[in-house]
């Protein structure tokens, strides 16, 4: 009898926590109390209403056909104007006519969709013929945003697509206005042709400098992350799935200890999978907005010509004068097709001079904050040091000494000026001196003294692989799951709720363990899909996975 009121008592709290969350998602309680209806007593049935699809009434935004010129603006070969909505239809009458006859262009049938037809694009009022082109009709909802689309492919002139839009804006019986940026995309997502992170793809694909952020946006765009995130999500629902069948449909302590340690099990490695994911030093991240390669050391060492070898032009101005450079200067790189942000910093020294101080100051900010920091030590200096040091790391200038950790990269510039003896013995010295696991290269950035800078570019090549664990056997570019801040708040997040779930040792607060599962999901789904999680996602799992009444 006790266990009977237990369960109707779980039952009770769950509907309770259910009407909860309703009634926290629509304002008006009166269509919360039409959704919650006499179900208060049914915990299934009443998770199934509130999760029913709500059909609401369509803004004028919504309903609203838009366009724009969807290529760069100015001269070129082809410009593209595209149009989305209801009267994209409308448009293609009324501006699209055959090339000889001059008649309009009747809309293609369903199975022409995607074909491109010669055309001339009038005025809609006064049918004057704008330009020459083609034209493609999308049918919705084949369509990038699921709406009827019409592409124009005119000639890409200022002149020429003024014009054309100009026109679009004067067709009769039509609701159009310009697209706000990134509309046509964000329909594409509100259609569901795509998800969040297939739309962040999309973006990260137009803005890609390098090779390895072209893959990795491509594989983005085309759903790899996105199932990744739901492959995750998945198993916080299967484990929800197994908790609820307790909730619901378990009998006896035994069998109710059981399923819930096993659940507990799940759970524990779904915790790691996503705690591994949030310790990856914000590869993703780095991936796509750049390694920050700090280039630091004394004056006059050479960071500067380092910088335009890197570059390969004139970035930064060299002289024969120590303290040349007085501020950061930072440029965009592609180095062996990965994104870096290379970071020319003011030689580190006391300063007397309150605008080289400043310099220095920043230097030490930027080596701190950078994600791989660059050590240029002139040899001459070095030897000349070595020789009055009595040992130790004494001839290294303690200013940059403190700057340089185990995982710092150091060249050894000017090797043209020293002999090879005295470079084994710094080398040597300098071993002995710095942090164990300091990579040591030696070179002449203007000579390429012993083809010392093709080592050093095949080696920094390597070192940036390995910080960002890409793999060129597999393509080049592991995929990381989190690329964004967004992606890492939500993943957090999820992380405590799960731990929270965790924290429960036993089924006797079951329905309070259940809601922490359901926060996770919705956590996890917030990344792609906005985080919804339906009651059919449970039920599906229920039914597939066990085998209730059999």
């Amino acid at each position: 009898m006790s266990n009977v009121l237990l369960r109707a008592s779980r039952k009770a709290c769950l509907g309770a926590n259910l009407i909860r969350h309703v009634e926290s998602h629509f304002s008006d309680s009166i269509r919360a109390r039409q959704l919650l209806g006499s179900y208060r007593c049914f915990p299934f049935q009443l998770r199934r209403a509130a999760t029913a699809p709500i059909t609401l009434p369509r803004s004028l935004a919504q309903k609203s056909t838009i366009y724009a010129l969807s290529t760069p603006p100015g001269r070129g070969g082809i410009g593209v104007i595209r149009i989305s909505g209801p009267d994209a239809r409308v448009v293609w009458e009324n501006m699209l006519v055959t090339p000889k006859r001059g008649l309009s262009l009747r809309t293609p049938p369903r199975e022409a969709t995607r074909q491109l037809f010669r055309c001339r694009v009038v005025h809609p009022i006064t049918r004057e013929v704008i330009d020459d082109g083609m034209g493609v009709f999308f049918h919705g909802p084949n369509s990038y945003t699921s709406e009827d689309i019409v592409e124009l492919h005119i000639h890409s002139g200022r002149a020429v697509t003024s014009a054309v839009l100009s026109a679009i804006s004067s067709v009769p019986d039509a609701a159009l206005r310009l697209a706000e940026p990134g509309e046509f995309t964000r329909r594409a997502f509100e259609s569901g042709r795509i998800d969040l992170t297939e739309a962040e793809g999309i973006r990260d694909l137009i803005d890609a400098e390098t090779e390895l952020q072209r893959k990795l946006a491509i594989r983005a765009a085309e759903g790899a992350v996105r199932e990744r995130f739901e492959a995750l999500r998945t198993g916080v629902i299967k484990v929800l799935a197994s908790v609820e069948a307790l909730i619901d449909f378990g009998e006896g302590e035994e069998i109710e200890e059981g399923v819930f340690a096993e659940a507990r099990a799940k759970a524990q490695d779904l915790s790691e999978q996503i705690a591994s994911h949030l310790s990856d030093s914000r590869r993703g991240e780095i991936l796509r907005s750049g390694v920050r390669l700090a280039i630091f050391g004394p004056p006059n060492a050479g960071k500067s010509s380092l910088l335009n070898f890197l570059a390969q032009r004139q970035a930064a101005i060299v002289t024969p004068l120590p303290g040349t450079t007085r501020d950061v200067l930072e440029i965009s790189l592609d180095i062996g097709g990965m994104p870096v942000i290379a970071c020319d910093t003011a030689g580190i020294r006391e300063a007397d001079n309150l605008v080289e101080k400043i310099g220095v100051e920043r230097a030490s900010e930027v080596i701190k904050s950078a994600d791989v920091s660059l050590c240029l030590l002139s040899l001459p200096e070095l030897a000349k040091a070595s020789s009055e040091a009595l040992g130790g790391n004494s001839f290294i200038p303690p200013d940059i000494f403190s700057h340089v950790h185990s995982t710092t990269l150091v060249f050894l510039n000017k090797a043209d000026a020293v002999n090879e003896q005295d470079l084994a013995s710094i080398r040597a010295q300098l071993e002995k001196a710095l942090p164990s696991g300091v990579t040591i290269w030696d070179g002449s950035v203007l000579e390429n003294a012993r083809g010392g800078m093709e080592t050093f570019m095949n080696g920094l090549v390597d070192v940036l692989r390995e910080r960002l664990m890409t793999d060129e056997a597999q393509g080049g570019a592991a995929i990381p799951l989190v690329t964004r801040a967004r992606h890492r708040e939500h993943l957090e997040q999820a992380l405590v709720h799960m731990e929270t779930f965790l924290a429960y040792e036993s089924p006797d607060a079951i329905v309070e363990a259940a809601e922490e599962l359901r926060y996770a999901a919705r956590e996890i789904g917030r990344i792609s899909v906005g985080g919804a999680i339906h009651i059919e996602d449970v039920l599906d799992s229920i039914f597939r996975d066990f085998c209730i009444g059999k």
